[in-house]
């Protein structure tokens, strides 16, 4: 049996979900071999609907079930949870946890010295298979524990192996960079409108056009700057829109929001 195999997920929300759907979209694992709990019956209920597995109302039972327990609970039920579900746990299992800002240090002391455990930090893309996440090792976990991992989160989008120290700026970047984008978007189908064009196609056009860009950077390989150089021709449109973005300070905005929110995830997992 691989060693991916049974899995289980402690909490059964959107991202456990998109995360096991990914695994069987990947053939990783077949539905009889996951199962997740959760202490809300709806939950419990659209993940099996949706997945075709086996669901249960205690932790512990995942945890006797599976080899890799994925921990996609609240950052505040962590320690609970870990308290819960201790006993249960042997150096034979790997503790992947999505929680956010909880560090390696805590997961360790939840369950006991040697406990193999990897921190991953996804994205809510991963709902529809774009997923850009990062994950960091704990003192005892393998290079196998890492492949697991990377093959995990490869399933839904790409992912990086880092240390744990760099998993805030991650939080600060990917983990709310979609919400910065969202924001772009609204802001472009506002300018859209507000020079005349209906708002279905302007959102329409904003969308797809943040998504021409980025797999423009994805798939050329060319600096966004290079990108940004071709389409800016002399006396042209572009450039005139770009000098009103400098103006506004956009670049430093979008950087001030990364280190913000970098530093409101080193002061949630210091708390």
């Amino acid at each position: 049996m691989s060693v991916l195999l049974p899995m289980g997920f402690i909490g059964a929300g959107k991202m456990a979900s998109a995360l096991a759907r990914g695994i069987l979209r990947a053939s990783l694992a077949t539905p009889d071999q996951i199962m997740a709990s959760d202490v809300l019956e709806g939950a419990r209920e659209h993940f099996a609907r949706e997945l075709n597995t086996p669901t249960s109302s205690t932790n512990a039972e995942v945890v006797r079930f599976a080899n890799v327990v994925v921990l996609a609970v609240k950052p505040d039920q962590v320690a609970g949870v870990l308290e819960e579900v201790r006993p249960y746990v042997t150096d034979h299992h790997l503790l992947i946890s999505i929680a956010a800002g909880i560090t390696l240090k805590k997961l360790q002391e939840g369950l006991f010295e040697g406990a193999r455990v990897v921190r991953v930090m996804p994205n809510t893309p991963a709902l529809i298979g774009v997923c850009a996440s990062a994950y960091a090792l704990g003192e005892w976990a393998t290079e196998e524990d890492g492949e697991t991992a990377r093959r995990l989160f490869a399933s839904v989008g790409t992912t990086f192996a880092v240390k744990e120290h760099l998993l805030d700026a991650v939080t600060g970047l990917s983990g709310s960079g979609p919400a910065y984008v969202y924001l772009m978007i609204e802001a472009l189908s506002d300018g859209g409108v507000a020079a005349g064009l209906p708002r279905e196609a302007a959102t329409k056009l904003a969308a797809q056009t943040v998504l021409g860009a980025a797999r423009m950077v994805l798939e050329t390989g060319l600096h966004p700057g290079a990108l940004k150089d071709m389409v800016t021709s002399p006396a042209g449109t572009t450039i005139e829109g770009i000098h009103e973005l400098e103006k506004a300070g956009v670049r430093g905005a979008l950087m001030n929001a990364v280190r913000a929110a970098t530093q409101r995830a080193r002061a949630l997992g210091q708390g």
